[in-house]
């Protein structure tokens, strides 16, 4: 194949986002840090250090042409499904869940390398034969087992919400493989019904669901995180309170470098702020989605389809859940939450999308 340039708008707008992203790790978690772990730079360090290795996948990703990729899809899913077994067998536990595996100093999350992992085995599988994805039996239910399969095994943790995001991703991407509506319908029926049932099913899950709908019935319990994410929100105002100026990093919004960081975000650098990193992500995911629809084969169009859906999902959850328009879980803002697993990743994805973009058909 003949190669061109990458995309550059992707690779800029990646770079400004994985900056903002370190900046305000440092703004929302000096003052816990210097807390809790005796050092104000504890996760600003290590922030750093991800990065470092997220642009190095990212760098790695992108020299290798990603139809050469192709052939290890099955090898990649299968791997992630060992560490997902894994993490529950010798996982670290952490708030009663175990989601990170023990690396010397580091830890990794198995569930953000099984997100990606999928991405490959479902463009992968679609890309093989892609008339046998109309039918049921044999074209949805293999991918179908293997997304439930994943889905468990990270429910078991428990992790609901990066569950829960992973089976978005499975319908966009049968959606864009030319699956059914018809069967695609019925799926997400039976998932809504899943989702009821799940939720009901754990006493924290129903807590949170309540308490989105109204949180100041329970102000000091469950619904303390969401006011003060409003609370956060709503003192930025235009302009914000001005970096590093937040008050609701003093313990009164938890996680504030992790779930809640846009709330931050909002309350230092204000309307304008958010708006503006809005923006970075919008033209992010118009510059993949663009990627997807020129990419020269099936299995790249997909691929490009599945990172940047995943990434929309993320953002979109996240946001969301910080403003109150949905009920509260747990997913990382793309690139600007703390968290090595996910930034890693995320940037290794990038890299792949950029390798994309070198083999589309229109510059």
């Amino acid at each position: 194949m003949k190669k061109g340039p990458v995309d550059f708008p992707v690779l800029l707008t990646t770079i400004i986002l994985v900056a903002i992203g370190i900046v305000m790790v440092f703004s929302a978690s000096y003052y816990s840090a210097a807390e809790n772990w005796g050092d104000g730079l504890y996760f600003f360090k290590r922030q750093c250090l991800w990065a470092l290795i997220g642009f190095a996948g990212l760098f790695t990703a992108s020299r290798i042409d990603y139809y050469k990729l192709q052939k290890y899809s099955r090898l990649f899913i299968i791997i992630s499904i060992i560490l997902l077994i894994l993490v529950l067998l010798i996982g670290e536990p952490r708030n009663n869940a175990k989601r990170w595996l023990g690396i010397g100093n580091l830890s990794i999350q198995p569930a953000e390398i099984a997100k990606f992992a999928m991405i490959f085995f479902i463009a992968d599988t679609i890309s093989r034969d892609r008339e046998r994805i109309k039918k049921f039996f044999t074209g949805l239910v293999p991918i179908l087992i293997t997304a439930g399969l994943v889905f468990g095994l990270i429910l078991l943790q428990p992790n609901l919400s990066t569950a829960g995001s992973i089976l978005i991703l499975t319908m966009v991407m049968l959606f864009a493989g030319g699956a059914r509506i018809l069967h695609l319908g019925g799926l997400v029926g039976a998932g809504a019904a899943a989702a009821v049932v799940l939720t009901k099913s754990a006493d924290y899950r129903f807590e949170r669901f309540t308490s989105f709908l109204d949180p100041w019935a329970n102000p000091l319990e469950g619904g303390w995180q969401l006011i003060q994410s409003l609370y956060s929100l709503g003192s930025g105002g235009l302009f914000g309170l001005g970096l590093a100026q937040s008050r609701q990093k003093y313990f009164y919004l938890p996680y504030p470098e992790t779930d809640f960081i846009f709330a931050i975000i909002g309350e230092e650098l204000g309307f304008i702020g958010i708006t503006f990193l809005i923006s970075l992500f919008l033209i992010l995911i118009w510059r993949g989605i663009r990627i997807a629809l020129t990419a020269p084969d099936l299995f790249g169009c997909l691929l490009a389809a599945g990172i940047i859906s995943m990434i929309a999902i993320q953002v979109v959850i996240n946001i969301a859940v910080v403003t109150v328009s949905m009920p509260t879980t747990g997913v990382p803002l793309p690139f600007i939450s703390y968290g090595g697993s996910s930034l890693a990743m995320f940037l290794t994805g990038i890299g792949v999308l950029l390798n994309i973009s070198k083999h589309c058909k229109t510059a």
